[in-house]
């Protein structure tokens, strides 16, 4: 199998590049460039809230990593002229800690918690009526002498970002007014994204690479630029400064990115489960402990591309190469279709 530490992943979906990365993030919806359907429906919701001098209802944005949901979160901000703060799910560790923000907002601010499925249970429970009452209750002090306080909190609206939209409760869930799911980008929207990154970073970029570089991209924006700025990279050293097709394959070859956008992990896991179990189906727990990687990662970063370019599929079994899969690594498939099949069961997230 091939050898690829998470540092040394170019497609991993994971923020990095942090300065450079925000200077090429849009700040107005004007600029936003895909996810057509949910920032059509976001215009209208922005403007009758700005008409009524309202805060804008709660959002909740769900989908795979590196979709521009904490992007968006930042223009809805942005497009309100509203203070925006940011936190996520693991770093709210106690249920005071939420409270100190919720009680730090002023009217109509933009709280965005990303990795919301990933807050503690005590802190989600305030949550509850922060929501929907916008106040909270408080308990201060221990045993006989503790007191209850109530404390009113100024109107704000409330941004979730999560990967795993099954993972939060129903009482969470339901107490967002706006749920927006974000889907993988087009090649077109992708290049167009590209484009406007290579203008932001000064680089001049031919069409067949951008259109290359478009097409493996995983449909997923933060792989687009990452790609962009590994190409600008090889360009700057081993070329002539501007990125063309010859310099955009070399770049490409070198990370390990074949020509649909797979890497070495991609790989890794369509060989394992062709190779050792015949092409499934087999346990996404057997899948992460043979291959190293976390469960999770897998599921999130890895398995959405897989199925969206038709190389996986989720079963009541387990995980299943396709006949395409097969082919992609140069490989034969079975001879027949009896040996291929499956019942698939989009609903299936837990073998």
């Amino acid at each position: 199998m091939e050898n690829n530490t998470t540092d040394e992943r170019i497609v991993s979906t994971e923020r990095l590049d942090v300065g450079e990365d925000l200077s090429l993030r849009p700040r107005r919806l004007a600029d936003y460039i895909g996810q057509k359907n949910v920032t059509d429906n976001l215009k209208v919701y922005i403007e009758a809230a700005k008409a009524r001098g309202d805060a804008l209802d709660h959002v909740l944005f769900y989908g795979p990593p590196g979709l521009g949901k904490t992007t968006l979160a930042g223009i809805i901000a942005a497009e309100l002229e509203a203070d925006h703060r940011i936190t996520s799910g693991p770093a709210i560790e106690r249920a005071g800690d939420l409270a100190a923000i919720l009680t730090n907002l002023n009217e109509k601010d933009v709280l965005f918690i990303d990795e919301i499925h990933r807050l503690h249970h005590s802190a989600e429970e305030i949550l509850y009526s922060a929501m929907e009452d916008y106040e909270i209750d408080m308990v201060i002090g221990k045993g006989p002498s503790a007191k209850s306080y109530r404390i009113d909190l100024a109107k704000f609206t409330l941004i979730g970002a999560t990967t795993r939209a099954g993972s939060l409760s129903a009482p969470l869930r339901d107490r967002f007014g706006i749920i927006s799911k974000f889907e993988m980008y087009t090649p077109g929207e992708l290049a167009e994204i590209i484009r406007r990154s290579a203008k932001l970073l000064d680089i001049e970029i031919d069409a067949e690479s951008l259109a290359e570089l478009a097409r493996r991209s995983r449909g997923t924006p933060r792989v687009a630029n990452r790609l962009l700025k590994r190409v600008r990279d090889f360009a700057q050293v081993r070329g002539s400064g501007v990125i063309d097709r010859s310099i955009t394959d070399e770049t490409l070859r070198s990370l390990g990115i074949d020509k649909m956008g797979l890497e070495g992990l991609d790989r890794d896991i369509l060989r394992l489960i062709i190779d050792k179990f015949s092409g499934g189906p087999v346990g996404i727990d057997t899948i992460a402990a043979a291959i190293g990687e976390e469960r999770v990662t897998i599921e999130d970063v890895y398995e959405p591309y897989l199925m969206q370019a038709g190389f996986l599929h989720r079963t009541k079994q387990g995980r299943m190469a396709t006949r395409d899969a097969w082919l992609h690594l140069g490989l034969t498939p079975p001879e027949t279709d009896e040996q291929l099949a499956f019942v698939y069961d989009e609903s299936e997230t837990g073998v």
